[in-house]
């Protein structure tokens, strides 16, 4: 018996062969959306692959995945700002926002990524944004995140 395996390699899926009682072996492929693939890369900071999706046009880069947000909140929460100056390069709006109302910048304050929201500001990103709650980028900044409440304070915004 040959049993199921995940495929590594996220656009070429693998067949397995699993035997039956019968001699002819049933074939299996397993295909996941691209929007959940693209979801995996953007979080795992894969730029090339991501680059891929971007060009072939396979996504829609403000697509909400399951999770409530686009592909831009969740290279924002990564921390990984490569990822976000690349998404940005493709289309991705630093003002979109997530099923609860928070944008990019929201989350780069709430979650304490201060050269991330520093590149969201230079790109335009509105610090006046509320979310659902009411609440602006600069008031989900942790007061121990001096960088960040620099940043807000400094009169940069």
């Amino acid at each position: 018996e040959t049993r199921p395996t995940y495929f590594d390699n996220y656009h070429q899926p693998k067949t397995c062969t699993i035997s039956q009682t019968s001699k002819t072996p049933a074939k299996r492929t397993v295909h996941f959306p691209n929007d959940i693939v693209f979801q995996d890369i953007v979080r795992r900071g894969d730029l090339e692959q991501i680059g891929r999706f971007m060009r072939a046009r396979k996504v829609r880069v403000d697509t909400l995945f399951h999770s409530g947000m686009a592909a831009l909140h969740e290279a924002v929460l990564t921390g990984n700002l490569e990822v976000v100056k690349l998404l940005v390069k493709y289309g991705a709006d630093v003002h979109q926002r997530d099923e609860d109302g928070w944008t990019p910048l929201h989350m780069a304050c709430s979650d304490g990524y201060p050269e991330i929201a520093r590149y969201l500001l230079a790109m335009g990103a509105s610090t006046e944004a509320e979310n659902e709650n009411g609440e602006k980028p600069a008031d989900l900044i942790d007061p121990e995140c001096q960088d960040l409440s620099k940043l807000f304070e400094t009169g940069c915004v």
